[in-house]
């Protein structure tokens, strides 16, 4: 089967560089052949609702080059798949008057309850990763004057969610391969002031959860999950997110399940799920949807100091359906993920590791390890050069050591944690959404093959 992709706007360039080495800009480009054996980019098979005039970008036509400059459009790193099922949802919810948190929410949280196997009243929906983050820190007990281990090579809201907590952050450095944190580097890190142990699944790549789990068993430490990169993934058979105490998962728009900007806690004690709830919407006891639903007003009570982070009904409209199509979309950034392991074996680059034995990885990220001594090219020359050839990628993470704040508040130097300071300065992520077409990830490939 052939399709036809395009969008209707055109983006505005000045560069004139090469596309790369052996690049094809067909008019239609046919996802049944490719030379990276990529899963097919196949619509017909989605059976999705069909929003009221509105057409997903991946049901446009899709012209291969700006009408204007000659050269084909700037790939946006980490765009979403949106299609029409999920725009008719939003439209569903504007149509309805009931924007804020309300029936679409509380759906959400059973589907992803559902999804990841516990009852619907161990997940509680919020506005993001980090407000899970910090309501779990805050459910845990955890404030001023404990610790809390973590890994350097991590968003700053896995950091800043501890300082928020009003505990302090310590630092245990990764394995120079997996990227993980090492659970030798949490050990010796412990303190009679440690409460609790942040592991963060790193681009999708499950933690040794096993010898985490030991360590903080030994120690009386709670867990609390970053599974931010990893909805998908699993460890020995069970998914991230119900190994610790809490598991905090993140549907920012780049993340494996988006909805603009949104994240979920899940718990292993439900009464702290009713508390999270409560501090997720200014300590009150009840939510808009139970004041103003058609059984009437009922009133509620403030019984804490909370926060403002709910979750509202057009996130979760949008969420509902990316979590529906969630196995179909692991399965097409898998084929990506393996696209490019093959494209890139023969380059004189560090590749991630394949996934470990007995794990799932959740595919969020592919990062390459650009080392200058081995390839004469900096990480930074490189990610110029894929931006000439007009395509997005990112940097996951410059090391939390190496930020300014940081460095001030805690007088932390980055040589301290060695293998999360190479990684970050080494690391450059490529595009790996599901949305790629064919031709989308083979002109990354010809662009990161031109570029070394």
């Amino acid at each position: 089967m052939t399709v036809c992709y395009a969008r209707f706007e055109t983006t505005p360039a000045t560069l004139d560089v090469n596309i790369g080495v052996g690049v094809r800009m067909p008019s239609c480009h046919s996802p049944s052949t490719t030379s990276y054996g990529l899963v097919p980019h196949d619509l017909g098979s989605q059976n999705v609702a069909k929003g009221p005039s509105v057409l997903s970008t991946r049901d446009q036509p899709r012209l291969p080059m700006s009408k204007n400059t000659g050269l084909e459009d700037f790939l946006i790193f980490g765009a979403p798949d949106i299609q029409d099922a999920e725009i008719a949802e939003v439209v569903d919810s504007l149509e309805s008057g009931w924007l804020g948190t309300g029936p679409k929410v509380a759906r959400f949280e059973r589907d992803f309850a559902a999804y990841k196997g516990l009852s619907e009243n161990h997940v509680a929906a919020v506005n993001s990763c980090t407000a899970a983050l910090h309501v779990s820190m805050i459910a845990a007990g955890i404030g001023p004057g404990d610790e809390v281990i973590t890994t350097p090579m991590t968003f700053c809201a896995t950091v800043n969610a501890i300082i928020h907590a009003g505990a302090t952050p310590v630092l245990a450095d990764v394995d120079p391969r997996t990227m993980n944190i090492d659970p030798a580097e949490v050990e010796a890190r412990i303190t009679p002031r440690t409460r609790a142990i942040l592991p963060v699944h790193f681009a999708g790549r499950p933690c040794e959860m096993n010898e985490l789990l030991e360590v903080a068993d030994n120690h009386g430490l709670k867990v609390i999950e970053d599974a931010a990169h990893a909805i998908e993934s699993e460890y020995h058979g069970r998914k991230t997110g119900t190994f610790g105490d809490f598991g905090c998962f993140s549907f920012y728009v780049t993340k494996n399940v988006a909805t603009g900007e949104g994240g979920m806690v899940t718990a292993r004690n439900e009464q702290d799920i009713h508390r999270i709830k409560t501090l997720a919407l200014h300590g009150m006891t009840k939510d808009a949807w139970h004041r103003f639903s058609d059984k009437g007003f009922r009133h509620y009570q403030v019984v804490e100091a909370g926060f403002k982070y709910n979750m509202m009904d057009l996130q979760a409209a949008i969420g509902i359906h990316q979590l529906a199509r969630i196995e179909h979309n692991w399965r097409r950034r898998q084929s990506i993920w393996e696209a490019y392991q093959k494209a890139f074996a023969d380059l004189p680059v560090g590749l991630p590791l394949d996934p470990a034995p007995m794990t799932r990885h959740g595919y969020h990220l592919y990062t390459l390890m650009i080392d200058q001594a081995v390839c004469s090219y900096s990480r930074d020359d490189v990610l110029e050069a894929m931006t000439k050839h007009r395509i997005g990628v990112g940097v996951h993470y410059l090391a939390i050591p190496e930020h300014q704040y940081y460095q001030h508040r805690y007088g932390w130097r980055e040589e301290d944690w060695p293998n999360a300071r190479r990684i970050g300065q080494q690391t450059l992520t490529l595009p790996l959404s599901p949305k790629l077409t064919d031709h989308d990830v083979d002109r990354v490939i010809d662009a990161v093959r031109s570029s070394l």
